[in-house]
């Protein structure tokens, strides 16, 4: 009888499991040729994804960077430090992604392949409109992990060089099991239930100010579903897995107080890459540095550093933060001990 009873609870969650699943909302057919508008992207599946620019105030342009905005946040991510990008010569666009800020279906998950996609055609539409202009690709962690995976795939980008900034690398590998194991359940029983960071004592930045107006800024998502969150945690397994593959010109910066995406995913990929790129990539750590780099209370020396690369990526960075000795031991296989 006590098995009877196990095979029909088995039975039953399979049921569960198979009955629900993440509500993803994926790209529809492509039914016409993306366009670049001044404020927004018409994508080929019919899609309008809001679109900011701050143009380069003198002329000719020295580059163009396009920034993509982490999980939650959206295009004005950027602002501050786009204005003295364009004081100094350099064009900056962001968009807000599928999701989030002003896009369609704000707080529902588009999936990985629609996030690196649009990055691509984006990416192809702003070279065409700024010919032989230098374009950088900017990331701010989720926005990372969207960078490194389309740099890493058959229809990667156009780019002449990648800045990540606290790439989110915390994937179902890096992640325990008492929490990956949750997290998929609660995306096939409860796909719509939405949860908020309230209670986990977690600092993003030091800028209290700048926290405070994001709070306050109702295009910033609040919370989030949990369908969301595990589409987020696939973008970021695949992100983590790109390190042997990732081969371009890099900047990567991470902050030794980040309490959001943890070091050790983050030494993994770093650990990960191929020995013959290393001396295209720079890697900068700053001691007081949190998660949300470029609006910490020290985002202009982060920015400075920025502005150094693209000048002259061979020489050390003003801050000296690429000096900063650290081990990276070789990537562990499996879940990280």
């Amino acid at each position: 009888m006590m098995r009877f009873g196990r095979g029909i609870a088995i039975v039953l969650a399979v049921f569960l499991l198979t009955a629900c699943a993440p509500r993803f909302i994926l790209p529809g057919p492509l039914t016409q040729t993306p366009v670049l508008e001044a404020n927004h992207v018409n994508l080929a599946d019919g899609v309008r994804l809001p679109l900011r620019s701050w143009k380069a105030e003198a002329k000719p342009e020295k580059a163009i960077v396009l920034a993509l905005h982490g999980f939650n946040d959206y295009g004005t991510f950027i602002a501050k430090s786009a204005w003295t990008l364009a004081e100094r010569g350099v064009t900056t666009y962001a968009y807000d992604q599928r999701g989030f800020g002003g896009s369609p279906h704000t707080g529902q998950w588009a999936g990985s392949d629609a996030y690196t996609n649009d990055l691509t055609t984006i990416s192809r539409l702003i070279r065409k409109q700024h010919p032989g202009v230098p374009l950088f690709l900017l990331g701010e962690s989720m926005g990372g992990a969207v960078i490194l995976v389309a740099a890493t795939s058959t229809n990667p980008p156009v780019s002449d060089g990648i800045i990540l900034s606290a790439p989110a690398v915390w994937g179902w590998q890096a992640m325990p099991w008492y929490q990956t194991i949750p997290l998929s359940l609660a995306a096939h029983l409860f796909p719509g239930w939405v949860v908020t960071g309230e209670g986990l004592n977690i600092t993003p930045s030091d800028n209290r100010e700048m926290l405070i107006a994001l709070g306050r800024d109702p295009m910033v998502i609040k919370g989030a579903r949990i369908d969301t969150l595990y589409g987020l945690t696939n973008l970021m397994d695949r992100a983590y897995e790109a390190g042997p593959t990732f081969s371009g010109p890099a900047l990567i910066l991470y902050g030794e107080k980040d309490e959001i995406i943890p070091w050790e995913p983050t030494k993994d990929l770093l650990a990960a890459r191929p020995k013959t790129v290393l001396s295209k990539q720079k890697v900068a750590l700053y001691q007081n540095g949190y998660h949300m780099l470029l609006r910490d209370l020290q985002g202009d020396k982060v920015l400075n550093d920025i502005l150094a690369w693209l000048n002259n990526s061979k020489l050390p960075l003003p801050s000296k933060a690429d000096l900063n000795g650290v081990k990276i031991e070789p990537r562990q296989t499996g879940f990280l001990q």
